[in-house]
């Protein structure tokens, strides 16, 4: 599965996206899986108020089921302009 982090979630991991290897049944459980990855993981998933995420390019909520998902994307609420 392809992991894909937007604007300040990139910078506090340090790059654009991870592939990986996981059993997660939830995005909830996938979120729990990376802050255990090392510090700066935890850092970006500190907050989860403070984040969106896709599945497979589609908005979904941290309880979203990711059988069959093939992509998750992380990044913040995204404002007008």
């Amino acid at each position: 599965m392809d992991v894909l982090y937007f604007a300040w979630v990139r910078e506090r991991i340090g790059q654009p996206k991870d592939r990986i290897e996981t059993t997660a049944a939830t995005v909830r459980d996938l979120v729990e899986e990376l802050r255990a990855r090392e510090p700066r993981y935890e850092a970006a998933f500190a907050d989860l108020d403070a984040l969106r995420v896709a599945v497979d390019q589609e908005l979904a909520d941290f309880d979203a089921p990711l059988a069959g998902a093939r992509e998750v994307a992380f990044f913040p609420p995204m404002t007008g302009g």
